[in-house]
């Protein structure tokens, strides 16, 4: 199924480090000499407000309700006042916490950022490039931030109806896709209106709405605009009442194999469907049933009972899989295959963008096959940080006793192996 047809762009992150690469030292003067403009951010130093107002920055320059289609740069070490390049101390400490501004989940769906240290006139300077979202709005802490001149704030309705139209008419990845046979009573509306919404937006946002429940499905993207109220791919996953009846292989298939192999007799095997709040809250139900509980009374003073598996481990890698698996094209699901000595997640899709076979499962490294359910999923708290995942479960599997992880990428599947104690997994 490939609802729209139109082909998708996955270059922002390349163009706008290619653009910081042939960027020359005077064209960053002239952009400092013309002083704060839409594309243009000035801050002295990194201390106080300023990374929160950078991550504002960040915000309206991808948004860029001007529609330039350029990215906009912000500098730290330059006074807004009289442009004076004062400089800063640009460590490597500085650049990773600018470049973290990406993935610490503030800002949804995550830029497209390139960051840098410059010598400008003897002075050290920290620049970030951002490039123009494909899928506006983009909102900093539950704001769409947009920018007209120097000037910065929360978009209008009318800024918001822009953007919406702009998206409606850009290239769009699959998860923006409208699912022309879908409708609007598809759509959980009560679940939006109560439990998404809330999430999504901040208090003060919600307090002060007068967008209509269209407008305010368009500026998630749940729908194609608000006045097409065609439900996307996004909105059957996040808000379908059966998702599956458009989406045939989003679910997950769950089994309990009494053994090593997948002959084996299954104990436990069930489909779990839904949206995805409710298939990662039928997942993790099924983990904690199955998680059986040892008592241990010989090798310590005290009873001791130890779990077979730390649970949110596998939650980390369950999620992983549902939020970067592939959609299109394949009616194949999420597998959780728990055998007597592992578990195996297996996701459709592969590794995807930047992301493969050498790098897979490096600390920070992320590529976004879905970029607006990794939003969706930040806003509902099933993800904390991105492209923390993998590494959070290593850490919690390592401090339970468990084996590294494997991942193994067969062509178009990704499957994490995570491996039993070694005392549990030979009592079986």
């Amino acid at each position: 199924m490939n609802p729209g047809g139109r082909p998708r762009r996955h270059g922002a992150g390349r163009i706008v480090n290619a653009m910081m690469a042939n960027l020359s030292d005077q064209q960053l003067l002239q952009l400092i000499d013309h002083g704060e403009a839409d594309r243009v951010e000035f801050k002295e130093r990194l201390a106080g407000s300023a990374p929160d107002a950078i991550r504002q920055a960040i915000c309206s320059f991808a948004n860029d309700l001007p529609g330039y289609g350029l990215p906009g740069v912000a500098f730290v070490g330059v006074r807004d006042s009289d442009r004076a390049i004062v400089g800063a101390a640009v460590t490597d400490e500085m650049l990773r916490q600018l470049a973290d501004m990406k993935t610490d989940g503030n800002i949804l769906p995550p830029p497209s950022i390139a960051v840098t240290k410059r010598t400008l006139r003897g002075k050290e300077v920290a620049i970030i490039a951002v490039a123009p979202s494909d899928s506006p709005p983009v909102r900093c802490r539950g704001s769409i931030q947009v920018r007209t001149g120097p000037r910065r704030g929360v978009a209008t309705a009318q800024d918001e109806r822009m953007l919406n139209e702009r998206r409606r008419y850009g290239d769009r990845p699959f998860d923006l896709q409208p699912v022309p046979t879908a409708g609007w009573g598809d759509l959980n509306l009560a679940q939006f209106e109560h439990e998404y919404l809330p999430q999504a937006f901040s208090d003060d946002v919600l307090a002060a709405n007068d967008r209509s429940l269209e407008e305010r499905l368009a500026a998630v993207k749940m729908i194609a605009d608000a006045d097409d109220p065609t439900p996307t791919v996004l909105g059957l996953l996040v808000l379908g009442k059966n998702p599956q009846d458009f989406l045939p292989g989003a679910y997950v298939q769950f089994l309990r194999i009494d053994g090593t192999e997948l002959a084996d007799d299954v104990i436990d095997n069930e489909e779990i469907r839904g949206s995805i709040p409710n298939l990662l809250h039928g997942v993790t139900a099924k983990l904690r049933a199955h998680n059986r509980i040892a008592v241990d009374i010989v090798s310590a003073p005290v009873e001791r009972r130890n779990a077979l598996y730390p649970v949110p481990a596998i939650q980390q890698i369950v999620y992983n899989a549902v939020m970067h698996r592939t959609y299109e094209v394949t009616n194949s699901p999420v597998r959780v295959n728990w055998f007597n000595d592992r578990i195996e997640v297996i996701s459709p899709g592969g590794p995807y963008g930047e992301i493969n076979a050498g790098n897979f499962g490096h600390p920070g490294l992320t590529a976004y096959r879905n970029p607006n359910l990794a939003d969706a999923m930040k806003s509902l708290g099933f993800v904390q940080r991105f492209g923390a995942g993998i590494s959070i479960a290593r850490r919690l599997l390592r401090d339970a006793g468990h084996p590294e992880p494997e991942f193994i990428l067969p062509g178009n599947f990704v499957i994490a192996v995570i491996k039993a104690q070694s005392a549990v997994a030979g009592a079986q």
